[in-house]
């Protein structure tokens, strides 16, 4: 077999994608653009294969194995997301940059660089200091945030109750970079999903992901205090037949929390929480996540698209099988088409719970996530929210 030259694809056929990323690496390779590749692989994260039990063992060493191609030649390999194979309980995936793969150690110069080994969208890249100093480079004018762009995989789920489910989850997953259908092997990476889950949600083990995604299922997760207000303005309309004033609202909520032997300082905490979301709602009809006349019903989406995220989360650990991962996500949408009308309704909803609980009215990065994150959703034309009818 005659060498390729490095930067082309290792096949020719006609070769359908599996996401954009492959598709602008493809395209690159039968131009011969390595620039354009290099450009490409700077803004993405790229995947290393690890035994589960030696990460386990050390979860802040990265052992980058080498391996020899058909041609004889000695290579490092990653993947790009796309190109992840299947989900397996002893296999999981480093993620690294380009900036990374830049500053490890190669010791041998001739080593290539081989993303996405053996497959239609392989390319092999020299690895000399020279073209590492490139690599940096290009990572340095080509990385960018993760939450500013809506990814989605073709082998993914697009349509059906899976697919429903994961676009319940999609806030999310615009905010952490990674495709929106997908449950599969990584959502960010192995070690990440257990410090993460570990540290922020007290979970180390299977019994205690599956107690946390009950409470997000159960919608016992967020404090009950703002659907309590809700239900009191919501009442409040249909008896009186309009929506009633912010003053009637603040004090028939304070009321009914005195009636239940709420104590004054949780009466008071009532009051200013009604304060709160008619602040929040008037900057949410400002920045269009509420129609002119919008209010929030409930908050429940904060929970239900949480669920949808930790059962990816507790995939990626491996603190679930895919089939618990997904009959979790499956029922965090049939929860969520219950409690709403519209993707823009939950939408609302979802933003409401996450500010309330986080922002403090600074109307900082959990505000700005939301909105971000919404008009992606609601505005791209490959968006789930534009293809997946709400009922």
């Amino acid at each position: 077999m005659n060498a390729l030259p490095w930067g082309t694809p290792a096949h020719a056929s006609p070769w359908i994608s599996p996401s954009v990323t492959e598709h602008l690496l493809h395209e690159a390779g039968v131009r011969g653009d390595v620039e354009a590749q290099l450009r490409v692989l700077a803004g993405e994260d790229l995947y290393i294969l690890a035994p589960k039990a030696e990460v386990d063992a050390a979860p802040d060493s990265i052992t980058w194995r080498s391996h020899r191609d058909e041609a004889g030649r000695s290579c490092r390999g990653v993947l790009t997301r796309g190109m992840l194979p299947p989900w397996h309980p002893e296999w999981v995936f480093h993620a690294v940059s380009l900036k990374w793969l830049a500053e490890t150690d190669w010791p041998d110069p001739y080593q290539l660089l081989s993303v996405n080994t053996g497959t239609p969208a392989q390319i092999l890249l020299p690895a000399t200091p020279p073209h590492r100093a490139l690599w940096l480079r290009h990572h340095a004018e080509n990385d960018r945030p993760a939450g500013d762009r809506l990814i989605a995989l073709r082998h993914g789920a697009l349509h059906g109750p899976l697919a429903y489910g994961l676009a319940c989850g999609a806030h999310l997953a615009v905010g952490n970079g990674v495709p929106w259908n997908e449950v599969g092997t990584a959502y960010r990476e192995y070690a990440h999903e257990r410090e993460l889950l570990r540290d922020t949600w007290g979970i180390t083990e299977p019994a205690s992901w599956r107690e946390q995604l009950d409470y997000l299922l159960d919608a016992r997760n967020s404090p009950a205090e703002p659907d309590f207000v809700l239900r009191v303005r919501a009442q409040l309309g249909i008896g009186l037949g309009e929506q009633p004033s912010a003053d009637l609202w603040r004090e028939t909520a304070a009321g009914h929390a005195q009636d239940i032997g709420a104590s004054h300082d949780t009466v008071r905490n009532i009051e200013e929480l009604v304060r709160r979301i008619v602040r929040y709602e008037a900057r949410f009809r400002a920045d269009g996540l509420l129609s002119p006349d919008g209010r929030v019903t409930t908050t429940v989406a904060y929970d239900y698209g949480r669920a949808v995220n930790l059962a990816r989360w507790g995939l990626s650990a491996r603190y679930c099988v895919p089939h618990d991962a997904e009959q979790a996500i499956v029922y965090a949408g049939a929860l969520s088409k219950s409690a709403y009308d519209s993707w823009e309704d939950f939408s609302a909803g979802y933003a409401l719970g996450r500010v309330l609980r986080f922002d403090g009215e600074d109307y900082g990065a959990y505000y700005q996530d939301n909105v971000t994150a919404h008009r992606l959703l609601t505005e791209s034309e490959g968006s789930p929210w534009r293809n997946i009818p709400w009922r």
